[in-house]
């Protein structure tokens, strides 16, 4: 059954919200309730999540998405790209909030690609949508070096998410990884590549979803630009992390 505006837990998500300052609008209220409806519709098409009950999308993908707000300042205007961005999270349910962040989404796979473009028109947000891989967009000109902010969730390891989204973001952004509970070993074996790639660890978020437990944000500085050999060839880096 899909939900709709009276089904689906939005107040959930706003009062949660509401705890760290964080103010939903109407507007912002009603395009979670059309994401969520967009999300199960097309799931039943293509495989974008295994999450699919309304209760759960409320927790595990939007107010984990939003969670993010709690402890990263996001300047206004900010350009942020989220990597590997599957159905959209973080960086759309962000957008949704933050209509001001100049948002670019990159997923590997056309159908996300399509649904994100779909999604994009249907909540009325200008978001740029790429469908690519992102150590080769991250190699070139265009996107190397310019963003404020990069996201992953869900994505890999963090000393390969580190190869994959350091490059985007410009010296003095950070380079944002929402992980699980406890990510120190994750952390401890990325330190070589966080060196590598011109990034500093700044501080390890933890946080507490209702009925799902706890999460990290892992937050790691852009010091200086990454070293032109750097992203690799996928295969190299799977096959031999930093």
């Amino acid at each position: 059954m899909l939900p709709n505006e009276q089904s689906f837990p939005v107040e959930f998500i706003a009062d949660n919200c509401r705890d760290f300052g964080l103010e939903l609008d109407g507007q912002a209220k009603q395009r979670l309730c059309l994401y969520s409806r967009l999300l199960i519709e097309w799931n039943q098409k293509i495989n974008l999540t295994a999450i699919t009950e309304p209760a759960e999308i409320a927790e595990k993908h939007f107010l984990d998405s939003l969670m993010l707000l709690k402890f990263i300042n996001i300047p206004q205007n900010a350009r942020l790209i989220d990597v590997g961005t599957g159905a959209g999270f973080p960086g759309m349910v962000l957008k949704i909030a933050r209509p001001d962040i100049k948002l670019t989404l990159v997923d590997s796979l056309n159908k996300r690609v399509t649904f994100l473009k779909e999604l994009s028109a249907h909540l009325g947000l200008e978001t740029e949508i790429i469908h690519a891989r992102a150590e080769e967009l991250g190699s070139g000109p265009l996107y190397r070096d310019s963003f404020d902010i990069a996201t992953a969730r869900a994505v890999a390891q963090l000393n390969v998410l580190c190869e994959y989204c350091l490059p985007f973001v410009k010296p003095g952004g950070s380079f944002l990884a929402l992980k699980g509970p406890d990510p120190q070993e994750e952390v401890d074996g990325a330190r070589n590549a966080i060196k590598i790639l011109s990034g500093g660890l700044s501080a390890i978020h933890s946080y507490v979803l209702p009925a799902s437990g706890g999460r990290t944000i892992v937050d790691i500085k852009k010091i200086s630009q990454t070293p032109p050999k750097y992203p690799r060839v996928s295969a190299k880096i799977l096959k031999k992390p930093l």
